[in-house]
């Protein structure tokens, strides 16, 4: 039951898995769910396998979630999939999307010139360690206008200019929460964890036994996250 603690911050992801199916090896993904309740320590909230990463199957999955009792919460963390965020704004009524800013920066440096951008690079990511968001926006602003005029950057502009609001709304929240909920870094070291067990495997023999290994290892994950009286987020006392 997901009913007796209300969860903040869910961070959601996909990852991709080997399976043999009916004489093939397939491929599929794994969806997992990872919440902060109020008290401020972790829980794995739910994983499913299934055939393919699509706004669809999001949903159900959410829907999954939500049968078992999950409300609504204030900010889902996750990557820029498409599917993924149209079914966010389907299932969770009034609940902001964080964007990773991980995942975003990445996105924006992807499309910077090969060469002499290293300036550039050090200015965007100033963009989003940003004490406050005014300092945030103040500091996008001079990069837009520091670099506007250099061709070689107008895409990445574009991409910076298109994406920032998505990106920011972690600012919304608690400054002592602002390293964890910008970034699904939190949930990449789980699947690290299932990619390392994995790597043992390689492929599947059949859905049900990766149903099994993965749910193991998040089991374990779990045990391990913010034990004796530790929590994930430590909030500084007015």
């Amino acid at each position: 039951p997901l009913d007796r603690q209300y969860y903040n911050y869910i961070y959601v992801d996909a990852m991709y898995i080997k399976v043999r199916e009916y004489h093939r090896v397939v491929s599929k993904a794994v969806y997992i769910a990872l919440g902060v309740n109020s008290q401020d320590r972790r829980e794995i909230l739910g994983f499913r396998v299934a055939n393919s990463e699509s706004k669809e199957t999001w949903i159900e999955f959410f829907e999954s979630l939500k049968s078992r009792g999950l409300q609504p919460p204030k900010l889902v963390i996750s990557d820029a999939h498409e599917g993924l965020k149209a079914a966010i704004t389907k299932s969770f009524l009034n609940t902001s999307w964080q964007r990773c800013t991980v995942h975003f920066l990445r996105n924006i440096i992807d499309v910077f010139p090969k060469k002499d951008s290293k300036e550039a690079k050090t200015h965007l990511k100033e963009i989003f360690k940003a004490p406050t968001l005014d300092i945030s926006r103040m500091l996008k602003d001079e990069f837009i206008a520091k670099y506007e005029d250099d061709k070689r950057y107008t895409k990445a502009i574009e991409t910076l200019d298109a994406g920032y609001e998505d990106a920011i709304q972690f600012y919304a929240e608690d400054p002592d929460t602002h390293t964890h909920i910008k970034t699904t870094n939190v949930l990449e070291r789980i699947n690290s964890e299932i990619r390392r067990r994995e790597a043992v495997i390689r492929i599947f023999p059949n859905e049900e036994s990766a149903f099994r290994l993965i749910g193991s290892v998040l089991m374990d994950c779990e045990e391990r996250m913010d034990t004796g009286g530790k929590k994930f987020i430590y909030r500084t006392k007015s």
